[in-house]
């Protein structure tokens, strides 16, 4: 079997390192910022997106096999429990995963590694997700 150039780098090379990373990560804040339909994602984030723009460049740096900085920083991940303060549910996933794939289509040319991130996105999604589909609402009067 012949290996490629492409077989031999981890994802943080072919993603092109820091530079792609950071442009990943500033493009995703901008559509979430800018999409009315990703509102009930923006809001679980503060404000100024700075700081967590920072935290997810720093993680992507690590999990695409990069520096840890995320690690190094602020210790293991531990996303999910990170994230248990916040109602995240089927809603607030979509709309964080379509700001991550338009993001992705708009800085990643690698076309192979951008389908095979959006498939770890996807299930990093939903193992985010902590709050059940949501419950149909019944009217007063028991309809």
């Amino acid at each position: 079997m012949q290996t490629t150039e492409q077989s031999v780098l981890n994802p943080y090379q072919r993603i092109g390192g820091d530079a792609v990373i950071r442009k990943l990560v500033d493009r995703f804040y901008e559509l979430m910022d800018e999409l009315p339909e990703t509102y009930a994602a923006r809001k679980l984030h503060p404000a100024d997106l700075s700081e967590s723009g920072n935290k997810l460049f720093d993680y992507l740096s690590g999990w695409l096999g990069g520096p840890q900085r995320y690690v190094e920083k602020h210790g293991h991940p531990m996303l999910r429990r990170r994230h248990l303060p916040y109602a995240i549910g089927p809603e607030e996933r979509d709309q964080w995963l379509l700001c991550m794939q338009m993001a992705l289509e708009e800085t990643v040319t690698d076309g192979a590694l951008r389908t095979a991130l959006l498939s770890q996105f996807v299930q990093l999604g939903e193992h985010m997700r902590n709050r059940p589909e949501a419950a149909s609402i019944r009217q007063p009067d028991g309809r």
